[in-house]
């Protein structure tokens, strides 16, 4: 579960409740079924229009990913698993990697492997794994777009429903209280427009970004591995070569338990 998404939409309704209280808005008025179906039903429209289903349809895993942030190794972790399969390689040859690669369970890291058991030729592993890296990515831009544009589209709807209920409200003119209540309830649409676009939609369409951008640097970490080990490098010297994507203080501790491994072996 992701707390920051969590956490930030709670930290949302509070801050803009306890700021409706203090203004003395009744948060009460925020029960208007007219408004909410023109933000969420014309968003949702909206998006039916501007995406083919096929994408539309991926709503509910996209919304499951922000929420629960897909597992992925860390850098860390990538190191020692290629430091390990480079050890078992240059000990045993590449045929040994075999069984390793029947544990792997991330089908872009099983792939590289088992390519590398086939005896692949390098260049054509490279352009395979980073065909494969683009076109991960395209999915994921695709992903983040649906939600960028529904930020984009939200906040103008506001407008529309503020400008039907000032319409509605102009058939009360004879009744001032009405009228008054009328005119508060038109604004309604605007609010919830511009809170789902900027609080929701936008934050939700970055997060998949972030998520997206993460699981890429992981990637690259990997083919970068995989191709050392292809090469033949030495462990040590895939290690260093993979612990340029750590940050100075993980670079260094990292350092430390590869000596120290290696005084043991």
């Amino acid at each position: 579960m992701s707390l920051t998404t969590i956490i930030g939409l709670i930290l949302a309704i509070i801050s803009i409740g306890i700021g409706m209280v203090l203004k003395g808005v009744s948060v009460q008025s925020l029960g208007n079924p007219a408004a909410f179906l023109i933000i969420f039903g014309g968003t949702l429209a909206s998006l039916l229009v501007a995406f083919p289903l096929s994408e539309i349809k991926k709503l509910p895993q996209l919304f499951k990913i922000a929420f629960v942030e897909p597992k992925l190794p860390t850098p860390s972790e990538v190191i020692d698993m290629m430091v390990e399969w480079s050890m078992v390689a240059r000990r045993e040859g590449v045929l040994a990697l075999e069984e390793m690669a029947e544990t792997v369970e991330d089908p872009f890291l099983k792939n590289g492997l088992e390519m590398i058991i086939d005896g692949s030729d390098r260049n054509q592993m490279e352009e395979i794994l980073l065909d494969e890296l683009d076109a991960v990515a395209e999915r994921h831009k695709a992903g983040s777009l649906i939600f960028s544009q529904a930020g984009m589209y939200a906040p103008t709807l506001g407008v529309l429903g503020a400008v039907v209920g000032l319409i509605a409200a102009l058939g009360n003119l004879n009744d001032m209280d009405v009228l008054g209540h009328s005119i508060a309830a038109a604004f309604i649409a605007t609010l919830l427009g511009i809170f789902s676009g900027y609080v929701l939609w936008h934050p939700i369409s970055n997060k998949l970004k972030r998520i997206s951008k993460k699981e890429q640097d992981i990637k690259v970490m990997m083919i970068d591995g995989l191709l050392a080990i292809q090469d033949g490098l030495t462990p040590k010297l895939i290690e260093r070569k993979l612990s340029v994507y750590l940050p100075s203080k993980a670079r260094l501790k990292q350092e430390e338990t590869f000596s120290e491994e290696a005084e043991i072996a």
